[in-house]
């Protein structure tokens, strides 16, 4: 009997975990609103490195927000964009078309183009060579825009 016990208080405690995890799962629209808010994060880096390569170079102010693109692009995103959440509003109505959540190999290639360039844009960014960041920051921007062509409504 005292054997039984242990195994059987074991499934009971994760019975109860997983309860209380399934309890807990975000709701689409906080989702929707995670998402919107990384790419502001995103739009307001961006904004910083083009400042300064259309206008005074600021090797650090370049480097950290070069730095803090690539952390997002190797953060996961595509947690964020979970069956459920291809409609709604999180601060404002998604512009998230659905066939982003059909064509899931196109999806996936654009994300991978987003993670290559922003790492690139991270490690030339630490050089310091003004005119290499250019070239990298154009190369993202353009991974940027082909992922918003193919999956993002216009506004």
């Amino acid at each position: 009997m005292k054997q039984l016990v242990k195994p059987l208080l074991a499934v009971l405690v994760l019975t109860a975990t997983s309860a209380a995890f399934a309890q807990q799962a975000p709701k689409p629209e906080q989702i929707i609103k995670w998402r919107q808010s990384v790419y502001q994060v995103l739009a307001w880096n961006n904004g910083r490195i083009k400042a300064s390569v259309e206008g005074t170079y600021n090797k650090d102010e370049v480097i950290r927000a070069a730095n803090a693109i690539a952390a997002i692009a190797n953060s996961g995103l595509g947690a964020l964009y979970p069956a459920g959440t291809e409609t709604g509003k999180g601060w404002r109505e998604t512009t998230v078309k659905p066939e982003l959540f059909t064509d899931t190999a196109k999806a996936g290639e654009a994300a991978r183009k987003f993670v290559t360039e922003s790492n690139e844009l991270a490690k030339v960014a630490a050089t310091g060579d003004a005119a290499a960041v250019k070239v990298a920051f154009g190369k993202l921007g353009a991974s940027c825009k082909g992922c918003h062509d193919d999956f993002r409504k216009k506004d």
